[in-house]
């Protein structure tokens, strides 16, 4: 089951993506559950299941993507989490390499990505999005994988130039990270380690690679993250982007306005942005 997060006609909704188009859960299920995080919170996946012969609504062209889980109460990302990559950034701690995001640094699949007014260094990183579907802390690594709800597509957009002695700065700029297209749950993917996972720019692919390549695997991931803090239904872990950004080629190749950024992994789909210059601190003023 794929499930999406969206705006239709200004009205905020979450729906099942069938081949048909959007079975508008929210307009069934909206009395109970307002949005994707909350069907996540009452363990109610099977009663979204059980809609799945109902008529589409909406066709996707209709809809403007919202991310999968718009407020997550915790983004939780993983650096260096790919072999290629330690070799192009030369780490070597063994330990998992951690960050955060805040919601409102995200946007949706067919969205904007804005390019930070004061980044000249705006890089790629396609990424495999982990979604928590139930609460837990001090979860084992053998229990780790049924606390997941599904997973997604993730283009974690970073401002090199603002990554200093942590990367809060270079990640949190409004609308840099994409999130979507939707959510595969994870009765569909039982292995999340055996995914081919690509990033495109402008066509061209940048970064290929296998989720399988990953040093810290999702189960090791939960168990080393719910041991300092409790992941609640919603929450998000972003496991990793694979080598071949563009601060380490020769020469360097970074994201400007008008750029097509594309990141697709296998079983879950295709997530496509266009990269836009921020607006400067006047037109801001403005619009609000």
């Amino acid at each position: 089951m794929k499930l999406a997060s969206y705006l239709h006609q200004g009205r905020r909704s979450y729906g099942m993506v069938t081949s048909a188009g959007l079975i508008d859960l929210g307009n069934r299920l909206g009395d109970r559950f307002a949005d994707l995080k909350s069907l996540l919170a009452a363990d109610a996946l099977d009663l979204a299941r059980s809609l799945a012969s109902q008529p589409a609504d909406l066709a996707l062209d209709e809809v403007s993507f919202l991310p999968v889980i718009e407020h997550p109460g915790k983004i939780l990302c993983v650096g260096m989490n790919y072999a290629d990559k330690r070799k192009e950034f030369d780490q070597h701690n063994p330990a998992p390499t951690l960050f955060v995001r805040f919601p409102d640094s995200q946007t949706g699949h067919r969205s904007q990505v804005l390019k930070p007014r004061h980044s000249s260094e705006f890089d790629y990183e396609g990424e495999l999005a982990v979604i928590i579907g139930k609460d837990g802390e001090h979860i084992s690594r053998e229990q780790a994988l049924s606390h997941v709800a599904g997973y997604s597509c993730y283009m974690d957009g970073s401002a090199r130039d603002w990554q200093h002695t942590w990367f809060t700065a270079g990640k949190n700029w409004r609308q840099t990270g994409a999130f979507g297209p939707w959510m595969t749950t994870s009765d569909e993917i039982p292995d999340p380690h055996q995914l081919a996972i690509r990033t495109w720019l402008n066509g061209n692919m940048v970064q290929e690679d296998n989720t399988r390549s990953m040093i810290h695997k999702v189960s090791e991931l939960i168990e080393y993250i719910s041991t300092f803090t409790r992941l609640s239904a919603g929450d998000v872990i972003i496991t990793g982007s694979p080598g071949g950004v563009g601060k380490k080629r020769n020469p360097p190749l970074f994201m400007k306005a008008g750029d097509r950024i594309e990141v697709e992994i296998e079983g879950i789909g295709q997530l496509c942005n266009v990269i836009a210059d921020a607006p400067g601190v006047a037109a801001m003023a403005a619009a609000h």
